[in-house]
């Protein structure tokens, strides 16, 4: 063994040991959203399943603000000890190329721990457009660019985004129309006010199923499993236009080695629970498992692809 892995192993061996008595106090989860939300859902199913394993509180706290930036500070600014975690969602990887100043780097600041869960956006339009399917939406945006108005939870929100993102890849032009919110923005497209839009497979597969919106692609790798028959749009000849909601779980930077592997073996022994699956599914979310270096690469790579779709738009947030 050469001198640097002797001082390695030496520097190792007291966290190692930390790693096995810890926790040795609370834990707080901080959820950057007000409360009922899927990441406040998520993040208390989580704490009640830690608690019990760890004979040690885990308190939720919601730290709502400036688009989960108030939250995501706290704990960037937290002692790298493992006692505070963040329960994060996809808007820390669209944060960066929206709000230029944050006061905190959305991947160097961070440790990835375990990334939970997961759903897609579905590409939806009102039935009154007579569009059926993606080659029939395409036509129409490109006998009239522009033509066709989609509606979004608000500038920069996932749902501006994922359009954005689409329209680049498609070649076409599309009208956004914010709304103040993700309710609104359903409502308008349920009327008719505006034509499609983006939405979340929680949110569009009931209106899907009950034939108030016409599904049109899944913005995903693979089929949705709660509408099997709708294809994705990298099936339907438009690869690279992927977007979603994962929710996952971080910590500070520098948490030494085997806290991170300890705490990514019992936040995913914790997710494995049945009755915290069973929550999961229930939300309408896929569970995911994936561990810190696929997780922290998966940061870098997002920030940079949503940097890049924001750019090319010229999104300028409110």
């Amino acid at each position: 063994m050469d001198r640097r892995a002797v001082l390695a192993a030496g520097l190792a061996a007291p966290f190692a040991a930390r790693a096995q008595a810890w926790p040795d106090r609370p834990v707080r989860i901080v959820v950057p959203y007000a409360p009922g939300g899927p990441t406040d859902i998520l993040a208390r199913s989580l704490a009640a399943a830690l608690g019990e394993a760890w004979r040690q509180p885990v308190v939720v706290e919601n730290r709502p603000g400036a688009g989960s930036a108030i939250g995501t500070e706290v704990v960037a600014r937290a002692p790298s000890d493992g006692t505070t975690l963040l329960f994060a969602a996809t808007a820390h990887v669209m944060n960066p190329a929206l709000m230029p100043h944050l006061p905190f780097d959305a991947v160097r600041d961070f440790t990835a721990i375990l990334n939970c869960a997961f759903h897609p956006m579905l590409l939806v339009v009102h039935p009154s457009t007579g569009i059926s399917g993606l080659p029939g939406f395409i036509a129409a945006a490109r006998a009239r660019p522009g033509g066709l108005t989609m509606g979004s939870a608000g500038v920069g929100n996932a749902s501006h985004l994922a359009m954005a993102l689409f329209a680049s890849v498609a070649g076409i032009e599309l009208t956004h129309v914010p709304f103040s919110g993700a309710a609104p923005a359903q409502a308008a497209v349920l009327s008719g006010q505006v034509q499609g839009g983006f939405f979340n497979s929680t949110v569009a597969v009931p209106q899907i199923r009950d034939g108030r919106l016409r599904g049109i692609a899944t913005a995903d790798a693979k089929r949705w499993r709660e509408v099997p028959d709708l294809p994705t749009l990298a099936e339907l000849g438009y690869p690279g236009a992927e977007a979603g909601s994962w929710y996952g779980v971080l910590a500070p930077a520098r948490l030494p080695p085997p806290l991170v592997a300890r705490l990514h073996a019992d936040i995913l022994a914790a997710m494995r629970q049945p009755a915290v699956r069973e929550r999961v599914i229930a939300a309408g979310l896929d569970p995911l498992e994936t561990g810190p270096a696929e997780f922290q690469a998966q940061l870098a790579a997002e920030v940079g692809k949503w940097d890049r779709v924001v750019k090319a738009a010229g999104i300028k947030p409110d």
